[in-house]
């Protein structure tokens, strides 16, 4: 696409933005993979669309007020990026755009106030778990307040399951008496910390199973992704500086079980873009990898004892593990390794449940209805289990499953292995 984008009036990220609006051509291909196209059926609410606008933004020749609407709406879901055929690194703009956008963009009280609220709790483990019990005794006064914190009280569970920490070292459980396999170091999360800390447990559990070490580094943050994906640039870059100061480089990987936040440390480049850090930042995203990545590259698994007992699992692709970082067949492999496991696929499975970060919070509207459109999908594949790797996706589909009477269980990857693993 044609453009007088200057690179050099748009700071260190304006060369990434440039790029990625000239290598968009404008065919069309992104429509159809686009979640809020589906449900706003407008072009300035398509990838597409949305480039033109940014274009016209970066160019001069349209206000951010007229273009934010429309850029806002945008999950962050990159379903567009696998079906470009030409490659536009839609990551490169949207994020960078917006976090140039926050710089002059006019917020109500009440959306500063939500976002502040957001921003200072959901990266903070200790901090979002008294938030959240707070929450839960403010559920019983929601209908005195403003519908956008209703929203995130409603998001809250009913109760939070018991807090978990986890020390600095688990070794492998190698039953053949040779030394471990690979050793990694693994980022624990703040809101799956909180939400469910099992996922962690259960992640440490299947490295050790498989022979490998894991390194809990103890100084480690927020990977940054919900702050950079809303625009605020500032605090990614301080938790990223964090993690790269946290992580030891005498490991294999950096290992994640969130697709959330696994994404969001292979964008550390493109956050510490044009700082001194930025060099350290590329060497190290290079090491970050989704556990499942982890265990398909190791060889050969130990066999999962059989249980005799048959089950259905659908798998939900959460958008920044499937998207993001182009994991699909691993997690589904891992899961096939269970003796009377089935993988159902799912219908429309490149479409966002509506999650994706603090969208629940901040398109409330269109993110309930992705999430029922998605629940009913899953649950059509008759599934005795629903399983995704990543926090947010679980929540969402937790509560939608709820609200359509379900008691389908939705589990991470690594919990329903670890427990086929335990069987017995």
């Amino acid at each position: 696409m044609l453009h007088s984008i200057e690179p050099k009036e748009h700071g260190p990220h304006g060369q990434e933005m440039a790029k990625a609006v000239s290598t968009c051509v404008h065919c069309g291909f992104c429509l159809a993979a686009c979640p809020t196209y589906q449900q706003l059926g407008q072009e300035v609410d398509s990838p597409r669309g949305r480039i033109v606008l940014m274009k016209e933004v970066l160019e001069g020749s349209m206000t951010v007020e007229d273009a934010l609407p429309h850029v806002d709406a945008c999950l962050g879901c990159l379903a567009c990026e696998p079906a470009c055929p030409s490659g536009v690194p839609y990551r490169d703009l949207i994020s960078p755009f917006r976090a140039q956008a926050e710089q002059v963009r006019k917020r109500s009280l009440l959306n500063r106030f939500q976002r502040l609220l957001t921003q200072q709790t959901l990266p903070y483990p200790q901090r979002f778990r008294l938030a959240a019990k707070t929450g839960r005794l403010a559920k019983a006064f929601a209908g005195l307040l403003p519908a956008s914190l209703r929203v995130m009280l409603d998001l809250l569970p009913d109760r939070l399951p018991q807090q978990q920490s986890w020390k600095a070292f688990y070794p492998a459980k190698d039953q053949t008496g040779e030394s471990a396999r690979a050793k990694v170091a693994l980022l624990t999360g703040c809101a799956q910390s909180v939400l469910d800390p099992d996922i962690n447990t259960a992640t440490i559990q299947v490295l050790n199973l498989c022979g490998v070490d894991v390194v809990i580094p103890q100084q480690q943050g927020c990977c940054g992704a919900l702050s950079w994906h809303v625009g605020n640039l500032k605090q990614a870059q301080i938790f990223a500086r964090q993690n790269l100061d946290a992580f030891p480089s005498d490991v294999d990987a950096i290992v994640t079980n969130a697709a959330g936040c696994g994404s969001g440390m292979d964008e550390y480049p493109l956050i510490l873009k044009g700082t001194a850090d930025e060099e350290r930042a590329k060497t190290f995203s290079e090491r970050v990898c989704d556990v499942s990545v982890l265990l398909s590259r190791i060889g050969e698994l130990p066999p999962v004892p059989d249980s005799g007992r048959k089950q259905t699992i659908a798998y939900h692709d959460a958008c920044h593990l499937a998207n993001a970082q182009g994991v699909r067949s691993q997690p589904r492999s891992l899961l096939s390794m269970i003796p009377g496991a089935t993988v159902a696929e799912v219908a429309d499975a490149h479409l966002c449940c509506g999650s994706a970060g603090t969208y629940n919070v901040d398109q409330p509207e269109i993110a309930h209805q992705l999430g029922e459109d998605k629940t009913k999908k899953l649950l059509a594949a008759n599934p005795d289990v629903i399983a995704t790797g990543n926090i947010g996706c679980m929540n969402q589909l937790k509560n939608h499953l709820k609200n359509q009477s379900s008691n389908v269980p939705v589990l991470h990857t690594m919990q329903i292995l670890r427990d086929a693993y335990l069987a017995n």
